[in-house]
């Protein structure tokens, strides 16, 4: 599914539409986070093996990255902090650090950990009960990014 313009949008299942005007790779990127909503957190998961049971932060990037062609083989936080160009991109930034990594796509956050997410009792905005929940999830805001490195992809 995609939206009109540059920015993805979460929907109300949880799950996110990639934005009709973002390179392929992105969208593709975006759908394949789509397949791993359900998923649990896994320490080490996503690493040994793409498709997996359970996913943990870095196996999480790892995992819509390599779907959207753009990594070959799972990579962990630390060796994020390595990983193609320094900086925010101007589709896909990933921020990292040695014991955390996450990514935006198309200005949504995909997340393991709900860091930043406002329990949907204390704002109007109705937020998907999944994006308060641990493991690899879209998430309805941002984070702090302190202490973390953003790195792109050549060209996103």
């Amino acid at each position: 599914m995609t939206v009109p313009g540059a920015v993805a949008q979460l929907l109300p299942d949880g799950s996110a539409a990639a934005p009709a005007d973002a390179p392929p790779q992105v969208q593709q990127a975006v759908w394949a986070a789509n397949r791993i909503q359900d998923k649990p957190y896994v320490y080490g998961g996503g690493h040994a093996e793409i498709e997996d049971n359970g996913y943990d932060c870095s196996g999480t990037v790892s995992y819509a990255l390599h779907h959207a062609g753009l990594l070959e083989t799972p990579l962990d936080s630390g060796s994020f902090m390595r990983w193609g160009e320094s900086g925010k991109g101007a589709w896909i930034t990933v921020y990292t650090n040695p014991g955390h990594a996450y990514v935006v796509l198309a200005g949504l956050r995909l997340d393991t950990s709900s860091a930043g997410v406002i329990s949907r009792r204390s704002t109007r905005r109705r937020i998907a009960r999944s994006a308060t929940e641990r493991g690899p999830r879209w998430r309805p805001t941002g984070r702090p990014t302190s202490g973390f490195t953003k790195r792109h992809p050549l060209g996103f």
